[in-house]
């Protein structure tokens, strides 16, 4: 039988882990640098009309769709909706142009349809490697978007494909995507809080 003081051990351990990657997070001031300078693109793209456009593979998937809804619903208090969309949850789309072009080009060929010069595009990949996320990065700067990028200590592939690339400071897949989602959430803050005022009083963009 399995023991339940091992199983707790090996939960510190996560927590433990998890905590140590977010104060190597904290005290690296060119992440922390970056996140800001994304928040206040975002301020602005909104600001201007446009939309912030997310979208990833697996886990970062989920965290794409995750704060486009902080973005279209709210993060802290109720205020007007803010145009953003994750390019993943639409799966006929990503289904019909997976089999037609093929698996690299389903994000790229919705960017085609859907953006436009001045939106932001948010690529999610631990890897930094994904081939459809550095793909859709190419179109988006032929477009005309500010591209970010959200990858690992390892994303060399995706940094040199974005304006803007936030890596987690960590090689491992769980320990990057807890710091993406605490990335995204503190951006949606951010841009929340700068355009519609703090404790909910609101200022149309």
């Amino acid at each position: 039988m399995t023991n339940p003081a091992d199983f707790e051990s090996r939960v510190t351990r996560s927590i433990q882990a998890s905590i140590a990657v977010k104060e190597l997070l904290l005290h690296d001031r060119e992440v922390v640098s970056l996140v800001a300078k994304v928040s206040q693109l975002m301020v602005e793209a909104f600001r201007g009309g446009n939309k912030v456009i997310l979208f990833g593979n697996g886990g970062s998937a989920a965290d794409a769709q995750h704060i486009a809804a902080e973005f279209v619903g709210r993060f802290a208090f109720d205020r007007p909706a803010l145009p953003a969309l994750a390019l993943n949850v639409n799966t006929s789309c990503v289904t019909a142009i997976g089999n037609d072009y093929g698996f690299d080009r389903v994000f790229a060929r919705q960017l085609e349809a859907l953006a436009r010069a001045g939106d932001v595009a948010v690529g999610f990949s631990t890897s930094g490697k994904s081939a459809n996320v550095i793909q859709a990065m190419a179109t988006a700067r032929k477009i005309g978007l500010h591209t970010v990028g959200m990858t690992g200590s390892s994303g060399k592939a995706l940094q040199a494909a974005v304006d803007y690339c936030i890596c987690a400071p960590s090689t491992e897949t769980p320990r990057i995507q807890e710091c993406h989602i605490l990335i995204g959430h503190i951006i949606s803050e951010l841009v929340e809080q700068t355009i519609f005022h703090e404790e909910g009083r609101l200022s149309r963009p």
